[in-house]
């Protein structure tokens, strides 16, 4: 077989980089596997690894042809494929279940994974490694650090209102809110009672979201017609 048929004859050398690839590959699945996502070992170590193959290949695959007259070869091109492609992979994770989206991290470590192996591909070892640590350190530990936020988060200014049902009371309420800059995230009625005079009472607790003084919102929702109590856990928000 004549020579010219093999691109170079390294072959065996630019077996390494994809080694590598897949070894990263192969850990950050192994993660994804034991967390039991939608998408495991075998898919992360193989988009790895694929994404590793098409660099080398980017780079070496045409060093046969290089030398030849008014042949010019831009090694980018073909690498520039796989973030397209691996579009069609994350998007194929992300799904949506009652108003919630799912899969968004998943989708993004295949993100991650891809890049690793055009980094081992490229000939960026270091690179490839650090974006594998940083991988595990954003994975194990940043929910640590979610959890101990959300710990400190104050809570969101809550209103709570009793009012005579059935006047509109509610709607002039919730415009008083919207005229003050709150926007109401959530509505929960508590109860409905019936007052001595046979009047049906209802309670509703008001989840807000703003700036502005929460106590004088509740001072001027309690002298709207209607309503018999409007008060509040904290007087304001920063």
């Amino acid at each position: 077989m004549p020579a010219s048929v093999w691109s170079t004859s390294d072959q065996w050398t630019i077996l390494w980089p994809v080694l590598l690839a897949m070894v990263l590959s192969t850990a950050i699945g192994l993660e994804r596997e034991a967390g039991a996502k939608a998408a495991g070992l075998r898919t992360h170590t193989l988009v790895g690894l694929a994404a590793a193959v098409i660099m080398v290949i980017s780079k070496y695959g045409f060093a046969d042809v290089l030398g030849l007259e008014h042949v010019a070869l831009d090694p980018s091109r073909i690498a520039a494929q796989i973030v397209s492609g691996i579009g069609f992979i994350g998007g194929g994770l992300i799904f949506v279940r009652r108003d919630a989206v799912r899969g968004l991290t998943t989708a993004a470590t295949i993100w991650l994974v891809a890049a690793v192996g055009m980094a081992c591909g490229a000939g960026l070892p270091v690179l490839a490694v650090a974006a594998t640590l940083g991988h595990f350190v954003i994975t194990i530990g940043y929910p640590r650090l979610s959890r101990a936020i959300a710990v400190r988060r104050r809570d969101p200014p809550v209103l709570r209102l009793s009012y005579a049902d059935g006047f509109g009371v509610l709607r002039a309420a919730l415009g008083v809110c919207t005229d003050r800059g709150f926007a109401v995230n959530d509505i929960d009625v508590t109860r409905e009672d019936l007052d001595d005079a046979g009047d049906r009472i209802a309670a509703v607790t008001l989840q807000l979201a703003g700036r502005g003084d929460l106590g004088s919102l509740a001072g001027e929702l309690a002298e709207l017609p209607g309503v018999r109590t409007a008060h509040t856990g904290r007087a304001d928000v920063d």
